[in-house]
């Protein structure tokens, strides 16, 4: 994707010119930024995905001014009838499940991968919705069936109400208010609140991007390196041979703590150890993801990743699924054009090395990627 290129999803902007004004700052609103867009699932269908034990899914309720939450999965006849106003169901991760809405969400690859969450899907009844609230990461909303009104606003004020189950504001100050129809896109920064209400029978596609929190992020990576080190081989030991009696057995010792730290300080050290601990983290698939084994294709001619295949790279590395692997040459090339663009071509694989290869085979085996035709089919 050319970033300097006028994008029609983004209103004509170009992707550099949205990430430099919109990105995080301000709102977005794109009246058919899809035009005709149609849902990608059809009610039953969704509703069948909701009923899945590996979907996470969720039912609001709203009735009067009490909430009502349930965690799927969700057989047909546990949902409310279609009648019923007032009720929402949120089905995350349905790019993981389907094909169109995977390459819907890769629509929006100008932003990095390494930051891109899930496609989730909120259908609602008339009046459905989960009440006005902030998220902690960016969001498009896509409308993709029916109306629904939309109320923002920059909230200085974030506090919860207590006492419901969802993550309601205790005081919402709207400042702009829209309708959403078919086609239609709302761009929102972190933490801008908001409410949408379904006007009629309504599905919304909401595409997040992930934002890991810096104590989360850093005890990732602690214990990822840590692990690193200890798989090395011999430690080091703490050794105390001047250490006099003491007084005060209680009391930790003030050369631990130097050990202590002079062992955290050799563990960063390695800035490449830092950088495969990164990459193994952001490309761990997520807890209820997992995969079917596949076969070694006889001839690899193309191949596409599986939708929940996550794959990153930097200078030095490949990450997959959580797994790193040293890259250089002609292969890193190979291997970070399929990192951006999902799949390889029978021009990309012609000039693979034998290693790459193999180590492409062994990915279709375990499921994370399936060989193709050339016309992008998947090969039995």
């Amino acid at each position: 994707m050319d970033p300097t290129a006028p994008l029609a999803l983004l209103g004509g902007l170009s992707p550099a010119l949205f990430m430099k004004r919109h990105w995080q700052k301000k709102p977005l609103l794109v009246r058919q930024a899809i035009p005709g867009f149609q849902p990608l699932l059809p009610p039953r269908e969704l509703f069948a995905l909701a009923a899945r034990q590996e979907v996470e899914s969720r039912l609001v309720v709203h009735e009067g001014r009490s909430w009502r939450l349930q965690r799927g999965p969700f057989a047909r006849r546990a949902l409310p009838p279609l009648k019923q106003s007032g009720w929402t169901l949120l089905v995350q991760g349905v790019d993981l499940h389907h094909a169109g809405a995977h390459a819907l969400l890769h629509g929006f690859d100008f932003v990095p991968a390494a930051r891109l969450d899930d496609l989730m899907i909120s259908y609602a009844t008339d009046g459905g919705g989960v009440g006005p609230h902030f998220d902690s990461y960016d969001v498009f909303l896509l409308q993709a069936q029916g109306r629904r009104r939309w109320r923002i606003g920059r909230n200085s004020d974030l506090q919860l109400q207590q006492g419901v189950p969802l993550k309601i504001l205790a005081s919402f100050e709207p400042e702009q208010e829209f309708v959403l129809e078919p086609g239609d896109l709302l761009y929102l920064p972190p933490r801008y609140a908001h409410d949408g209400i379904a006007e009629g029978e309504c599905q919304t596609y909401s595409i997040g991007f992930r934002a890991p929190a810096q104590a989360e992020l850093a005890r990732e990576l602690l214990q990822r390196i840590g692990d690193e080190a200890a798989e090395e081989g011999t430690q080091r030991l703490y050794q105390d041979a001047a250490q006099p009696a003491t007084e005060a057995p209680g009391a930790i010792p003030a050369g631990l703590r130097a050990f202590a730290q002079q062992a955290l300080a050799a563990a960063l050290k390695d800035a490449a150890a830092l950088d495969r601990a990164l990459g193994e983290y952001l490309t761990e698939p997520k807890a209820n993801v997992w995969f079917e084994p596949g076969r070694a294709p006889r001839r690899l001619r193309a191949l596409v990743l599986d939708a929940r295949t996550r794959m990153l790279h930097d200078a030095r590395h490949v990450f997959v699924n959580g797994e790193a692997w040293r890259a250089a040459g002609a292969d890193a090339k190979l291997m970070r054009r399929l990192a951006d663009r999902r799949r390889l071509d029978p021009a990309d694989l012609a000039r693979a090395s034998d290693g790459a290869r193999a180590l492409l085979a062994s990915w279709c085996e375990a499921g994370w990627a399936h060989a193709t035709d050339d016309a992008g089919g998947e090969r039995q």
